[in-house]
């Protein structure tokens, strides 16, 4: 062993130890090793920061921004909403909302599909009363199968293209990994369809951030817009549309009349119609019915502020507070859009229901409102009407927009990689600008939307990874593990390595996993005499099903707070999806990829 493996061998097990130590930040542990490896000489100064210009995290990137604008768009809601009324049981919810994900996952970032799919399932669970934890954790385990089947789905498949395309001037394409991650994926969701059970089905959510606001229900109005769907259809079918968590308080009709309607009554062109509801909701049953939202309106600049702004707009949900001047007075007295360049979209005031226009609403201390207005000036806007903004939330009234624009520009991208028109970074890059220039995210909600400690991690990673490789280091490590699985058939070590990464990943995250294992993995297969292919795959498919911890993966993270799970719960679900995944995954690999060049 030379001196320069020592270091970086060192510096990788230092690197190592403090991601299980867990009380640092993991971009925080990569960003000081990439220093210190600098300092110490195995990563060349003019290199060290190579990894931030990455295709994989460029890939990464674009990839959650796109997501984010799919979930915005209501594709994935509308096409699920024939479906849901037939989910009445969690033998039908799991399938369908697991599938679901899967699905999504194959064509998007696997974090990002299941982020889409979670309100719906913890909707449906509310309405028909089945525990959230036995809904969330089979659709993220859904969205790690899910990503196994192309190139985006998953980082480790991104990571391992990169890898193999250093190693051999090759990366793999967007469907090389689709014959062993479609197989894998069938016969995973085959078994969370009926695994469920093993789940404990009393787990109640932690409480987040959502149930500390104990808000009232918004009202807010919206116009029938002529020619609109709405025209002609009864208040009940109406409500509907906002899935019975929607309620029509009033109907105001040519302008003063003020009705309080029955469920049959019928809306006609250029009715105001009142409703009350939490905003989600409000905003599905708008965007549905095709209602014009009041208050929507581009808001104009404040006089004489010069506040002309980029163009971004900002909702903000706020207090009015006893000092505020909206108190005793209209926003139509106030004139809130000239003059302060803000529209009131909703109020909610506690103990009594709003049945007038908003515009004619005196305000009191203590009213919650939603505002929107541009984004630049909000702040002193705020301050100027002595609104105290609320703890940040995700708000998407008045901001979201209907389209199936943001799909077809993901298909498009697809297209193009798979008839090799495009690299797979310039066709998902290239999408996600589109995607801003039609303004389906602004620049500020995509930057918000990006992971970027993820970023960071990945960006770090990669000069320490090749340093391993360019000292000599992987294979050192190969010629150890060579001997090791020297009395083992091909398929024993190809197994081996899949064990290990899966054994791994959880205490080292999958992405760092890859970044040392991958190069290993192929050194090894080249001194066994065996294809470097079949065991760069088996890394990418160890590390990218984590099914026994809520810490190697983002997406089992994500559903531990809403599904109530504890660390053990996902032991109960995982370890035996984690023996499918080996049972069926080495076979597959050695069917599909040979263990022999």
């Amino acid at each position: 062993m030379t001196l320069d493996q020592a270091l970086a061998f060192g510096l990788i097990a230092a690197t190592i130890g403090l991601f299980i130590w867990g009380r640092l930040p993991y971009d925080l542990v990569a960003i000081a090793a990439l220093v210190i490896g600098v300092l110490i000489g195995i990563v060349p100064a003019a290199r060290a920061f190579e990894g931030f210009s990455s295709e994989i995290v460029v890939i990464v990137a674009a990839a959650l921004v796109i997501s984010e604008a799919i979930a915005r768009s209501g594709v994935v809601e509308t096409l699920m909403r024939p479906l849901l009324p037939r989910l009445r049981t969690t033998g039908t919810q799991v399938p369908a909302l697991a599938g679901a994900v899967l699905l999504l996952s194959m064509v998007t970032k696997n974090v990002g599909a299941l982020a889409i799919f979670m309100p719906i399932a913890l909707q449906i669970a509310r309405r028909t009363g089945t525990s959230p934890s036995s809904l969330l954790m089979p659709m993220a385990f859904a969205s790690l199968l899910g990503g196994l089947v192309t190139l985006i789905g998953t980082s480790p498949n991104i990571i391992i293209a990169q890898i193999r395309g250093e190693l051999t001037g090759h990366p793999f394409a967007m469907f090389d990994f689709t014959p062993v991650g479609l197989s894998v994926a069938i016969a995973g969701y085959a078994f969370l369809c009926v695994g469920w059970r093993l789940l404990p089905g009393n787990r109640k959510a932690a409480a987040g951030l959502e149930a500390a606001f104990n808000i009232e229900a918004y009202t807010l109005e919206a116009q029938v817009v002529p020619g609109s769907a709405s025209v002609g259809r009864t208040v009940a079918e109406l409500e509907q549309l906002g899935d019975g968590d929607v309620t029509v308080a009033g109907i105001i009709r040519e302008r003063f009349r003020r009705f309080e309607p029955t469920p049959g009554w019928r809306l006609e062109a250029e009715d105001i119609v009142l409703l009350e509801g939490e905003t989600v909701d409000l905003e599905r049953l708008i965007a549905r019915g095709k209602l014009h939202l009041a208050g929507d309106k581009a808001a104009t600049p404040a006089k004489g502020g010069g506040h002309a702004g980029n163009g971004e707009v900002s909702v903000i949900e706020g207090v009015v507070t006893g000092d505020s001047r909206l108190v005793g007075h209209t926003p139509a007295q106030l004139d809130l859009a000239s003059a302060h360049g803000v529209g009131l979209l909703a109020v909610s005031r506690s103990g009594k229901r709003i049945l007038q226009r908003l515009a004619s609403v005196r305000l009191r201390a203590g009213d919650v409102v939603v505002l929107k207005g541009a984004a630049e000036p909000m702040a002193e806007v705020l301050g100027d009407l002595r609104v105290l903004p609320l703890a940040e939330r995700s708000i998407t009234l008045g901001r979201s927009k209907r389209s199936w624009v943001p799909a077809s520009v993901l298909a498009a991208a697809m297209v193009l990689v798979g008839l090799h028109v495009v690299p797979v970074q310039v066709a998902f890059f290239s999408a996600a600008v589109v995607l801003l220039l039609l303004r389906f995210l602004t620049m500020h909600e995509a930057y918000e939307t990006v992971e970027w400690p993820v970023l960071i991690l990945l960006g770090a990673l990669i000069p320490l990874s090749e340093a391993v490789h360019r000292t000599g280091g992987s294979e050192l490590i190969a010629g150890w593990l060579s001997a090791a699985v020297a009395h083992l058939p091909p398929v024993g070590a190809l197994a081996v390595i899949m064990v290990v990464v899966m054994i791994v990943t959880p205490f080292l995250h999958n992405a760092p996993t890859v970044f040392v294992m991958g190069p290993i993995a192929a050194s090894l297969a080249v001194k066994l005499g065996l294809n470097p292919d079949a065991f760069m795959m088996a890394v990418a498919l160890g590390a990218g099903c984590d099914f026994v911890t809520p810490i190697g993966h983002q997406c089992n993270t994500l559903v531990m707070g809403p599904g109530g799970y504890r660390f053990g719960d996902y032991r109960r679900l995982g370890a035996p999806l984690s023996l499918l995944v080996i049972l069926a995954g080495v076979p597959l690999i050695v069917l599909v990829w040979g263990l022999h060049k």
